[in-house]
């Protein structure tokens, strides 16, 4: 209770946006969506503690998702140039603060996070492929590669350090984590009917999965809505609920005779690790139960993913593990810790796995370890609908390349049937935060739609010479990031269109006070004191705003040329344009705005900006309810 608190304190207190995963919050980052303080130094922070509180509290929840924001939050301060704030700055950096080079960053930090948390340097590069990143190229390929390579030697050499037991637990299993099946697997075309039962059922059970998480964190919204008083109760009314599901639920169990191979000091076992606990048992007898909840999440994979020669488990004792697992997972993912997804749905979809081998022992020759280690896969393609990371990062884990066609198929079918029904459980999270990620293909509504019917106004323009004040006063009064600059005679002959300005370059602009008396155009010598790295991203909430300016009555008359920060060839789309191919050119070019431009000339040069915000099925459809997405 007291890990349970601290954990619930960081996050309630010092930083909200730690809570959860974090993989959703990254995925939506990679997509285009800053969104505040997701990776900030502050979320990092209460990211790694809270993540070490909340795992060593007992709670069901694994730290996999918060190594993967922890990661990209690092990339992102990096990125950044460091942080101010905290006195961690270094001038090299600032080559990195523009958004492409931020953007690697994060996602060589997402790829770093999986890699450490799974020892799995390959399924980290997958990962940030297939999941992760919305943008890929070739060069991002090495790079990622490059860092899981690192983050594997780094691992490897504290697993070396730490073989004695200097560290705890860290590094058991060494760079395999799971590497406990010794039985070779061999299967025939009766076995494979069974994969694909296991696949149809893991599919069944991942989306019931996702849809229940979905409800319970709509539920927790409304409760954490109420202030941190209310995040850290629900925290430790889950902790009490996880206790007495650990304590209690092993008395259901009957106890075992320990198997008669095993020496006094393995069966029954004692201290933090371990396979067989003795749980109010006689001498020599084994509570089968209590050794999976009265041990490490690692640990108890490890107790399922063993050969079932042994008869280790009764069938009733793994039912009762597995829907407790199942429903633990569910209500403690959304409370105010940092918590992963991924050890919770292997530990089910293991247990699930071994239920199903024992049930279908008869009509398979496949080891109820090998099944454990297929429910897993089968549970985890139904809830996160990855498929060539998933399988790599099992293969890494296990060691078991001669079970690769059974993971592959048994992965495809669960995602297959699992997408009949919802969608993985990262996009029904980002889409609940009401995060605008543009998916990789348009909506078919959007096909009978064009661009100008869903540019929303009204339009703020400025001219390529503009009044000060006129510039302070749209800057106060909207909160768009981008304006169209129009010229107008003298400058031209006819009005315009020059280019797009942004908020940032603005204020930038405006702090160094480069004004002239007359209505001029800058020569070259006019704004020479500022430089490149002036204009280029701050931080996280760190940049210029409007009410920091301090400009005089007498400035507000005078007159600042804009054409030196305007970038003269924005992307333009006409304004009959399908708004389905607006939307993909949107997203392939990793768009901010998109100038929509007349058809026809006589009109005034633009007609409006299209924005993220305006390919959302909730503004679309709130336009034209007609157009349904079906």
């Amino acid at each position: 209770m007291v890990l349970a608190i601290a954990a619930g304190v960081l996050c309630a207190y010092i930083s909200p946006a730690a809570a959860g995963s974090g993989i959703p919050e990254v995925k939506a980052y990679l997509n285009g969506v800053d969104a505040p303080s997701i990776l900030a130094p502050s979320t990092l922070f209460v990211k790694i503690f809270g993540s070490i509180f909340g795992v060593a509290a007992g709670f069901t929840v694994g730290k996999e998702g918060p190594m993967v924001h922890t990661g990209a939050c690092i990339g992102n301060l990096l990125g950044q140039g460091g942080s101010r704030k905290y006195g961690l700055t270094w001038k090299w950096l600032r080559h990195f603060k523009n958004d492409r080079d931020r953007r690697d960053l994060v996602t060589c930090g997402a790829a770093a996070g999986v890699a450490g948390a799974f020892r799995a340097p390959v399924g980290g590069v997958l990962f940030a492929l297939e999941e992760a990143a919305s943008w890929w190229r070739s060069a991002l390929l090495w790079r990622t590669f490059f860092t899981t390579a690192v983050v594997a030697v780094v691992l490897r050499g504290f697993i070396g350090f730490c073989r004695a037991g200097k560290c705890g637990l860290f590094g058991e299993g060494g760079l395999i984590m799971f590497d406990v099946n010794s039985v070779t697997p061999a299967y025939s075309i009766p076995d494979l009917l069974v994969v694909i039962l296991l696949g149809v059922i893991g599919g069944l059970l991942g989306s019931l999965y996702n849809y229940l998480v979905d409800k319970v964190l709509r539920t927790y919204a409304i409760i954490n809505e109420k202030g941190p008083i209310c995040k850290v109760l629900l925290v430790m009314v889950i902790s009490l609920l996880t206790s007495c599901c650990s304590f209690g639920l092993p008395w259901l169990s009957k106890c075992i005779p320990c198997p008669p191979h095993l020496g006094d000091d393995q069966c029954p076992t004692g201290g933090r690790s371990g396979h067989y606990k003795n749980f109010q048992c006689p001498p020599n007898h084994y509570n089968d139960l209590a050794s999976l909840f009265f041990t490490t999440n690692d640990d108890a994979i490890r107790n399922l993913f063993v050969a079932g020669s042994d008869k280790r488990f009764l069938l009733s004792s793994l039912v009762i593990f597995f829907v407790a697992i199942y429903f633990l997972g569910i209500i403690t993912y959304g409370i105010a810790i940092p918590s992963g997804l991924f050890i919770p749905v292997i530990l089910a979809g293991a247990s699930y796995g071994r239920v199903a081998g024992s049930l279908l022992s008869p009509f398979s020759v496949l080891d109820v370890g090998l099944f454990a280690l297929l429910g897993a896969a089968s549970f985890l393609g139904g809830t996160m609908r990855m498929t060539v990371s998933l399988c790599v990062i099992l293969l890494e884990l296990t060691n078991n390349l001669l079970m690769l066609p059974l993971v592959m198929l048994v992965l495809l079918i669960s995602k297959s049937v699992a997408d009949c029904f919802n969608k993985g459980v990262y996009d029904q999270i980002v889409e609940m935060k009401g995060l605008p990620y543009m998916e990789a293909h348009a909506e078919p509504y959007l096909r009978q739609l064009v661009a100008s019917d869903v540019v929303s106004g009204p339009l703020f323009t400025f001219s390529g010479i503009e009044k000060v004040g006129n510039i302070v006063h749209t800057l106060k009064v909207t909160r768009h990031n981008g304006f169209p600059v129009i010229d107008e005679p003298p400058v031209s002959d006819a009005p315009e269109l020059c280019g797009l300005v942004l908020r940032s370059h603005l204020l930038v602009l405006l702090k160094h006070k480069t004004f002239t008396k007359q209505r001029m155009i800058m020569n070259d010598n006019g704004p020479s004191k500022l430089k490149a790295h002036d204009f280029a991203k701050p931080g996280s909430g760190k940049g210029i705003e409007v009410d920091d300016l301090d400009i005089s009555v007498e400035e507000m008359e005078m007159y600042v040329d804009l054409h030196p920060i305007t970038n003269r060839s924005p992307y333009t789309v006409v304004e009959t344009m399908s708004l389905a191919k607006a939307a993909l050119l949107f997203r392939d070019l990793a768009l901010r705005h998109l100038l929509v431009v007349p058809k026809t000339p006589g009109r005034p040069p633009i007609v409006g900006i299209l924005t993220r915000h305006d390919f959302m099925p909730e503004h679309v459809l709130g336009l034209y309810p007609h157009c349904s997405s079906s």
